[in-house]
């Protein structure tokens, strides 16, 4: 899937969209540039990375950020032109692309060294606004939260903040958590100092069902915020949603953009729940 199916995907899923900023960030995706193949180094393997590979990653379509900025919007942020925004995991390109396109700044921080090996040519001005990639772990690691700075309007994670790889209720593999490196409480006082005040934190997450009794433990299937909400509100945060069920509006999503179409069919009445948890900082 590379930009031109991109292209086509939003012009499926804007009829579905019903704010202006996510109807303008689907149609950003025509400012998606064509990639040739290139060869990127990282440490000291080499690996060709095709237009899918560039776009998609691991993580799919920019275009499923549409609906997580319908939250927004309907929270007050309702255009981000000149708004300042991180995306915590960002995985892939594309929805950095899209937005600074429409004017924002906006800043992926993610642990994956090929991300940044892929796009640090692309740091700079884009369209009407910016972009920059950032590798490390924000915020334990100092660089980066320096890089990183603050004043920022939007922090998001998609599929990224979930308590199943945060705070699993099993034992799992190392390389199915993700740790922080800082406490939780340390994690978000840091997200309410980088936010602007009125600044919104968005934790929007799809997952498939939990694993049956007697089945492995699934961490990514446990969508929850990973902070209670007792802890947002202790660190000043104004909770606006907390663990909403988006299942209905992730599914039309998904069903509009083919997900349960072609040779990967996903089962979406099994195997697709949404849920997010909406701060502001006051």
């Amino acid at each position: 899937m590379g930009a031109a199916a991109i292209r086509g995907e939003a012009v499926a899923l804007r009829p579905l969209l019903t704010t202006s900023l996510a109807q303008r960030f689907a149609d950003a995706a025509t400012t998606l540039p064509i990639v040739e193949k290139r060869s990127v180094q990282v440490g000291s393997e080499t690996k060709v990375v095709d237009e899918e590979y560039y776009y998609t990653t691991r993580y799919g379509t920019p275009l499923a950020y549409a609906r997580p900025l319908e939250i927004v919007a309907g929270a007050g942020l309702t255009d981000v032109a000149g708004k300042r925004l991180v995306d915590f995991g960002y995985g892939g390109i594309g929805q950095l692309m899209m937005l600074a396109s429409l004017g924002a700044e906006a800043v992926g921080v993610d642990v994956d060294p090929t991300l940044r090996a892929m796009y640090a040519d692309r740091d700079g001005r884009f369209g009407s606004g910016s972009l920059r990639t950032l590798e490390g772990r924000w915020p334990a690691d100092t660089p980066v939260r320096d890089a990183v700075g603050g004043g920022y309007d939007l922090f998001l994670s998609k599929n990224v903040l979930k308590r199943g790889y945060i705070h699993p209720a099993e034992p799992v593999p190392e390389k199915r958590q993700i740790r922080l490196g800082v406490d939780d409480e340390a994690f978000l006082r840091a997200v309410h100092a980088l936010l602007k005040p009125g600044g919104l934190m968005l934790i929007y997450n799809l997952a498939p069902a939990p694993a049956p009794p007697g089945k492995p433990y699934i961490p990514w299937a446990d969508g929850r915020s990973p902070f209670p909400r007792e802890l947002f509100e202790r660190v000043g945060f104004r909770v606006v949603a907390f663990e909403i069920d988006d299942t209905v509006a992730a599914r039309n999503m998904a069903r509009t953009l083919g997900w349960d179409r072609g040779p990967e069919a996903m089962d979406l009445t099994r195997d697709l729940f949404g849920q997010y948890t909406l701060v502001a900082k006051p």
